[in-house]
């Protein structure tokens, strides 16, 4: 996102001098401890930084930041019109703990906590009238531990500590060109990392160019990546500049790095190893200043332990390990991520929807195999086929509405069950006896959720008395 250029933060009348003294007095209240803000007029334009953020992101940057619209310094996740976030404040709601990345023309990518909020005129005699909201922003490094609310990392949401741990160490790379290898199962979102890297680095100038190696025809795989000459195979008309060119100066996303065949794997070992490569068809050595970020959703041992992926060109890739969990596994990202791909789909439609707590809790309650791409798809439909400005759980696809099916049986022969009694019902019972009702370990013992356990009790009666 590159922001338009700085306009005359003074064009629409300046600020009277008695809001003037009242706002540096707020600004050396609060940065006294450690918190700058922003005020905004009605249409969310910035009327005034605080000074605080010249500390922090450099040397006349707040002088610099009025006059532009507050989606162009957060993005349109965190204040486009159609975020949450800007949609609670327009109704007069607050909010607070969000966590957002400022990006502006001259100053590094920063991580800010911030709470915001609609300005009560109270007293118009030290309020300039054209201050509807007022943001307040404390650095996320000067934080512990996780917020409530989510945080928003160059594309990426999340409240989970896993994810919040990833965004701490990217940011933590930032004058880093080390190689990175990203892990994760389908649909987690290793190319938003990918790229949030690549945004939270020395590269930010230079291209990101992404390649998923699986889509690649064999025959094609070293064409695409180093290039050729012309005259190197039938078909070649002319020279082709390979991806390794393309991301000079910039970040090489290579996705799903365990589907290269072996062949190109030597050569990508040796790009690692010296910088350097041939096109196909020729023998003159190009230097390469790409940086590489790897990606792959099989286990990388096995792949190695399975002649799939040299363990070489393994440990290469594998100076920074970056393993994204499953959102099954990190269930607080579930409701921010839901909102947010709503909001999205919505949008698109002209339409304004909003999930009711009914349809948060089935959305909870799944497993997501397909993780942050079935959530999106299930989002999607469910926009599609909803009549109504609020989302029910009969809105959602069948296949997330549907509860788990039942863990077998145990390898021993049960007992004859009576043919008038339901065999699900048996074993959910036998299973409350035997962990003595406690729903925690019962729950656990047959790979359910509490709630689903819960849904379950009630259908079958089985309430202890």
């Amino acid at each position: 996102m590159s922001p338009a250029k700085p306009r005359n933060p003074r064009s629409k009348g300046s600020l009277d001098p008695l809001t003037e003294a009242a706002l540096v007095g707020v600004t050396k209240a609060l940065s006294s401890i450690g918190r700058g803000f922003l005020c905004l007029d009605p249409r969310f334009q910035i009327v005034h930084a605080s000074a605080l953020l010249d500390k922090v992101l450099g040397p006349e940057i707040a002088k610099r930041l009025p006059g532009h619209g507050i989606e162009e310094i957060f993005g349109d996740d965190v204040f486009g019109p159609d975020s949450p976030l800007r949609q609670a404040l327009g109704a007069g709601e607050r909010r607070e703990g969000w966590r957002a990345t400022l990006r502006f023309a001259g100053c590094r990518p920063c991580l800010f906590s911030l709470t915001a909020a609609p300005l009560d005129h109270e007293n118009p005699a030290i309020c300039d009238p054209r201050i509807a909201y007022i943001v307040v922003m404390r650095p996320a490094a000067d934080e512990d531990g996780p917020g409530i609310s989510p945080t928003f990392f160059s594309g990426a949401i999340a409240s989970s500590a896993a994810m919040l741990r990833i965004f701490r160490l990217i940011e933590n790379l930032r004058d880093s060109n080390a190689t990175i290898l990203i892990t994760g199962e389908s649909g987690t979102g290793k190319e938003v990392i990918a790229r949030a890297i690549h945004e939270h680095s020395p590269r930010v100038k230079g291209p990101f160019v992404a390649v998923n190696c699986g889509a690649l025809p064999a025959e094609l795989v070293e064409s695409e990546l180093f290039g050729h000459a012309r005259g190197s195979f039938t078909g070649a008309v002319r020279d082709r500049v390979g991806r390794f060119e393309l991301a000079a100066q910039g970040t090489l996303f290579l996705d799903e790095i365990g589907d290269l065949p072996l062949p190109a794997q030597v050569k990508l070992l040796r790009v690692l190893q010296e910088r350097v490569f041939e096109r196909v068809g020729e023998s003159k050595p190009r230097t390469s200043s790409a940086r590489i970020v790897a990606a792959t959703n099989t286990n990388p041992h096995r792949a190695v332990a399975d002649g799939r992926l040299r363990e070489d060109l393994y440990y290469r890739l594998r100076v920074v390990p970056i393993d994204i969990p499953p959102l099954r596994s990190r269930r607080e990202d579930i409701e921010p991520l839901a909102i947010h791909l709503l909001a999205r789909a919505a949008s698109q439609r002209g339409l304004v929807k909003r999930l009711s707590p009914q349809a948060v809790h089935v959305l909870l309650d799944h497993n997501w195999p397909g993780n942050i791409r079935e959530l999106s798809n299930a989002i999607e439909y469910a926009v599609a086929v909803s009549n109504k400005e609020t989302i029910l759980p009969e809105d959602l696809p069948p296949e997330i509405l549907a509860p788990p099916p039942l863990p077998p049986p145990p390898a021993a022969t049960p007992e004859p069950v009576p043919p008038s009694v339901n065999p699900g019902r048996e074993r959910l019972l036998a299973a409350l006896e035997r962990h003595r009702w406690r729903r925690d370990q019962t729950a656990r013992a047959l790979g359910l959720s509490r709630t689903t356990l819960w849904r379950m009790m009630r259908e079958y009666a089985l309430m202890q008395q």
